[in-house]
């Protein structure tokens, strides 16, 4: 490597993130989701993740962190407060904005809203509609993030959300997915700072490339739903996350890691 490449790239180090997505907590330490305990699942979700992981620059949490139980966030508080890092959150479809809103409104918590990490930009989005499994953004956020993506003191933006934004072939899911999602994926065509679009609700993992831009969707850390299926129905695949590697020249290392030893517990 030539000494101007070596300065490059100590001054612009990647960036790296951990995604934890549709956690489906209960009060209740034990309760299950689907045959899967959801917290001790979280659990070795996060104990992997420091193995593999050990400093990241970020974590995100992409909704659906409880199942419609207010109590689940502390479990929440518990597992992520001490966190070195900003934990960036946003609502899915189970969550309860007022409890949540409460329980997260500490540092190192973020809910909504963006964040900087170098040239990169991590913007997360509120699909969430109060009382429906499907998503929508709304004209006033498009708005608004038309307007943040015009900003030039950002050279790649990752947009994640909890809805699914493109179709996931599976006639159920896609029914519940993001209701705008033209008015969307049309701000996505029109920037051309946007590098990947980043999202859970669909308990399963696709990686995508539309017009240049990587559209991710990431597996649940409880239960999997079977991709492509007309009717609903789970998928025998175990828990599982997502690392991301956000580079200086705007592309985007990522991998899923499934959780192998944590399904066969669980079934035990």
């Amino acid at each position: 490597m030539s000494s101007r490449l070596k300065e490059i790239s100590v001054k612009m180090p990647s960036v790296r993130l951990l995604q934890f997505t549709d956690m489906h907590l209960f009060g209740d330490d034990a309760a299950r989701l689907r045959g899967i305990a959801s917290l001790p699942s979280l659990q070795a979700a996060l104990a992997d993740a420091r193995r593999r992981c050990p400093r990241p620059d970020g974590i995100l949490l992409t909704g659906d962190l409880v199942q419609d139980d207010p109590q689940g966030y502390r479990w929440i508080r518990e597992l992520f407060a001490d966190s070195p890092v900003p934990v960036l959150c946003l609502a899915g479809n189970h969550d309860l904005p007022g409890p949540m809103r409460t329980a997260l409104a500490q540092a190192p918590f973020q809910l909504g809203g963006h964040q900087a990490f170098g040239p990169w930009r991590v913007v997360m989005l509120d699909s969430q509609v109060a009382h429906q499994a499907g998503g929508r953004l709304g004209k006033q956020q498009l708005t608004a993030l038309d307007s943040l993506l015009h900003l030039p003191d950002q050279d790649h933006v990752l947009l994640c959300l909890h809805h699914h934004p493109i179709r996931m072939h599976s006639n159920w899911l896609d029914q519940v997915g993001l209701s705008d999602a033209d008015e969307f994926l049309a701000l996505v065509r029109k920037h051309t700072n946007v590098r990947g679009v980043l999202w859970g609700h669909v308990h399963q993992s696709l990686d995508h490339f539309i017009g240049g831009v990587r559209f991710m969707a990431s597996p649940s850390t409880c239960a999997q739903f079977l991709p492509g299926s007309p009717d609903f129905s789970i998928d025998d695949r175990p828990p599982g996350y997502r690392l991301l590697e956000l580079m200086p020249d705007g592309t985007i290392a990522t991998e899923v890691c499934w959780l192998e030893d944590a399904a066969r517990s669980n079934a035990a």
